[in-house]
């Protein structure tokens, strides 16, 4: 199985609520920037947190990529969640390669979790940071991390 973790673009500071912070034209433009790293990947599924940073993230990486296939909204995918419900929940799923569109803390934790097999483990993830793994099953420290990158050294690169 192939998971791609990107995290949201770049948000507004401040909403009426976490969950109702909206990227902001900046966040937009790394989105966009990122999305030319999974030109030619075969997505099977695009799954993200239910926030609208990460919802908005989603919709412009599968508009970028050409996916036809609706975003799936979780709720095991929100910046608290434990990286542990979330290997389970991979499980369950069918598809061999997949993006997860999610926050901070959250990312880093699962990251390490499933490169590392704990969660004290630091990868750097920025707004629109975007790892790649390959393991054979979802399960704690079989990941290899084929990839990790973010807008500045995309940029750097270009």
């Amino acid at each position: 199985m192939r998971v791609w973790i990107l995290r949201h673009g770049q948000a507004e500071p401040s909403a009426a609520s976490d969950a109702e912070r909206r990227l902001t034209d900046a966040g937009r433009g790394e989105v966009a920037g990122m999305a030319e790293q999974l030109a030619g990947h075969a997505l099977e599924a695009i799954i993200a947190s239910p926030y609208r940073r990460a919802q908005q993230t989603a919709e412009l990486m599968r508009q970028q990529l050409g996916v036809r296939r609706s975003i799936i909204t979780v709720d095991w995918l929100t910046p608290d969640s434990d990286p542990l419900a979330v290997l389970d929940e991979l499980a369950d799923r069918v598809e061999g390669e997949v993006l997860l569109v999610s926050h901070q803390p959250l990312v880093g934790q699962l990251l390490s979790l499933l490169v590392d097999g704990h969660r004290q483990g630091h990868y750097p993830m920025p707004t629109a940071g975007l790892a790649c793994l390959e393991m054979p099953l979802p399960a704690a420290g079989v990941a290899g991390l084929i990839s990790l990158s973010d807008p500045a050294n995309v940029r750097e690169r270009s």
